[in-house]
């Protein structure tokens, strides 16, 4: 049940920061989560899929980036990743370790599109500009 809280919570932020920048509606949702929180990917995407509708982000995509567990060992330093959840440093044996990555959870990037109203000229080369007549919408009369 921790997805459905978490989905919330980025729902919130992604829509905060969509909307100052201007966005008309979110397209992805760019996730790390590490393997060490215990976050189901397809719990976030049920929860994601019942409660993005009506919002800003209603049809993203969620692109959830995995982060596998990483230790180091506090006897010899090795760092070593945990496989079949097994907290032996494959160096020494010794059993434990500091956990230096899988525990992450975090919201990388979102993706965009924006309202045309706040679409800026460029004049970037091949780049068409709204200001100099040559948008998309003047580039399709052309046609």
């Amino acid at each position: 049940m921790h997805e459905l809280s978490i989905t919330q919570h980025v729902l919130k932020i992604v829509e905060e920061h969509a909307q100052r920048a201007g966005a008309k509606r979110v397209t992805v949702i760019h996730l790390v989560v590490g393997q060490l929180t215990g976050f189901v990917d397809d719990s976030i995407q049920f929860y994601f899929d019942l409660l993005s509708p009506g919002t800003m982000a209603a049809g993203a995509l969620l692109d959830i980036e995995r982060i596998p567990a990483q230790l180091q060992c506090r006897a010899c330093g090795q760092e070593f990743a945990l496989e079949d959840k097994q907290w032996v440093c494959p160096r020494c044996y010794a059993v434990g370790g500091d956990v230096v990555r899988g525990r992450e959870f975090s919201i990388e990037s979102i993706e965009v599109d924006q309202e045309e109203s706040h679409r800026l000229p460029t004049g970037e080369a091949g780049t068409p500009s709204r200001a100099s007549g040559d948008g998309p919408d003047t580039q399709e009369q052309k046609r």
